[in-house]
Formats: structure tokens, sequence, C-alpha cells
């Protein structure tokens, strides 16, 4: 199995996105930090957390994820 690191992004403890690549992770964190830094809304940058998870993959296609707690996020 080959491990990767993948990324679960939340605000206010609700997942907005899961499963990020980290250079994914790295875009969508830095821009929802700029949005929540300039614009007016309901969310403080507190409110935006993630979790680093490690994804192991197997064999014909098999897929080991980590999946954040709670519903799916799409």
């Amino acid at each position: 199995m080959n491990p990767t690191k993948v990324y679960h992004i939340y605000t206010k403890n609700e997942c907005i996105y899961n499963n990020l690549s980290e250079d994914e992770f790295t875009k969508k964190w830095t821009e929802l930090n700029a949005m929540v830094g300039l614009l007016h809304t309901d969310f403080s940058p507190t409110d935006l957390s993630y979790e680093e998870c490690t994804r192991y993959w197997g064999g014909a296609g098999s897929d080991n994820t980590t999946e954040p707690a709670g519903d799916d996020s799409y």
C-alpha cells in the first residue's frame, strides 16, 4: 500500500472540502483565508480548520481513505 497525505477543510466544524492533495489544499486554504480576511462574511479566520489524513492505496484500484466525520461534502 502506498500512503498519500490528503487534507479536509472545515468551516465551523463542517467539512467543505475533503480528500484534497497537498497542492489543492495549499491553494484552497490560501483562498479561504484571504476571502475570510477581506470580505464581510459570517466567518472569521478562527472558524477555519483543517485535518491532515493519510490515504492508503492498495492494489487493483482499492481506496482505503480516511474520511472526515459527518455528511458527504459534495
